[in-house]
């Protein structure tokens, strides 16, 4: 796709003030997808040199928004954690080309708010904060699951920058336990919930993404009943926060939520026993 009414490409490393029609511009999968008229500047992060992983002292995880899903995919398979194998579950659940796996990027997956998005579902699900950056130097913290509002709607100023997100150490920890749906054998996701416990509080949390609008987190400090999770997903999703489009009815998606909660609950109830 041809953004044929940009006019120039400015490298990020070196400010200028915002300007209406202004975009940044990370991976480019989405921008270069779709036509965008309004846009008359792309803003360049490619060149700003941030470390797509790192560990950091107190054992939390720092994803640059720059990170490629292909160097996620790299890192977590000599990660030394618990949930692990997790950020590979999400990474395969884009379906994706060569293109997309090397080039899309963990800010801009979050940052187009997709219900589908599954680094959304990855760091919402692991606890995950967002470092945002204005345009005027100031910093906020925002966690995932409040970052994505609704269906392409994010707690995103205009010209803020999300420059990271951060898992902390208590969740990489946690044994974790994923379920996907989808009406298409490589179809985008219809319905993706992820659970995971705490080993040391035995807390579980249930993580409902791409059936609804926005990530749901459903925290049960002590193990629950079948029917304690039920009646914490239809107290949590309201009847129009189930998403519905061509990639399934809201019908369907709310009834698979409900299987995959009771299967991750079962899974991992196991495990404490």
């Amino acid at each position: 796709m041809d953004l044929n009414t940009v006019r120039e490409v400015r490298d990020a490393r070196h400010p200028a003030p915002w300007q209406p029609g202004d975009a940044w511009l990370g991976g480019g999968t989405y921008l270069f997808s779709e036509p965008q008229p309004h846009l008359r500047r792309l803003v360049d992060l490619s060149r700003t040199g941030w470390t797509p992983v790192q560990p950091l002292p107190d054992g939390s995880l720092e994803i640059a928004a720059t990170c490629t899903i292909a160097q996620l995919s790299r890192f977590a398979q000599g990660l030394a954690a618990e949930a692990a194998p997790l950020f590979e579950q999400c990474c395969r659940a884009f379906l994706a080309s060569f293109k997309i796996w090397n080039m899309a990027t963990v800010g801009g997956n979050l940052c187009n708010a997709l219900p589908a998005g599954p680094m959304i579902s990855l760091t919402a699900a692991l606890d995950g904060e967002c470092l945002l950056l204005a345009q005027d130097g100031a910093r906020r913290q925002v966690p995932v699951a409040a970052f994505v509002t609704g269906a392409g709607r994010k707690d995103l100023a205009e010209g803020e920058l999300l420059r990271s997100v951060t898992l902390p150490a208590r969740a990489l920890g946690c044994r974790t336990a994923f379920r996907q749906a989808s009406l298409y054998g490589l179809g985008r996701s219809g319905v993706l919930v992820i659970g995971a416990l705490d080993p040391v509080a035995g807390a579980l949390t249930i993580t409902v993404t791409a059936s609804t609008v926005r990530p749901v987190r459903l925290r049960f400090p002590l193990p629950p009943t079948a029917s304690a999770v039920e009646a914490a997903v239809a107290s949590a999703v309201a009847d129009d926060e189930w998403f519905d489009d061509i990639h399934g009815l809201p019908q369907w998606r709310r009834h698979m939520t409900f299987r995959f909660a009771e299967e991750i609950r079962r899974e991992l109830e196991g495990v404490t026993r």
